[in-house]
């Protein structure tokens, strides 16, 4: 008596032969999916980005980090929009800092020079009071 043997079937899986295939996603009939790498900005764009912040806020230090920002974007080819934005801005303010500090000293140079030349007490020269201690 002969055991009958079942017929091959495209139900039955085929035979595995220890090598994986080429592409998984084929074996089950779907096409493989394209991944590609997330796109990646120039290097300098964040960097001008905080420049142009920092401007603002610190004036020296965004108009420093605005600088390096242009150079690394002039090498990479890309735009420098916000970089010059922020060198603009932070020289402006810095510039602006220079002249307050410089009124703001000689002001007070003149009100001590004066009360140097006073000495002790309150004096009233030309409508404006001065107290010197």
């Amino acid at each position: 008596m002969t055991i009958p043997q079942p017929p091959e079937s495209p139900q039955n899986p085929p035979a595995w032969n220890g090598a994986p295939a080429a592409d998984p996603a084929a074996a089950y009939g779907q096409p493989a999916p394209n991944y590609s790498a997330p796109p990646v900005s120039p290097p300098g764009r964040v960097l001008s980005i905080i420049g142009l912040v920092l401007a603002f806020v610190a004036a020296p230090i965004g108009l420093i980090l605005s600088i390096v920002a242009a150079v690394k974007l002039g090498k990479a080819g890309a735009p420098k929009g916000l970089a010059i934005a922020g060198i603009i801005v932070g020289a402006v303010i810095t510039l602006l800092w220079i002249i307050g500090i410089i009124l703001f000293v000689s002001v007070f140079a003149g009100i001590i020079g004066t009360c140097a030349e006073l000495g002790p007490g309150v004096w009233t020269v030309d409508g404006v009071t001065y107290t010197c201690s």
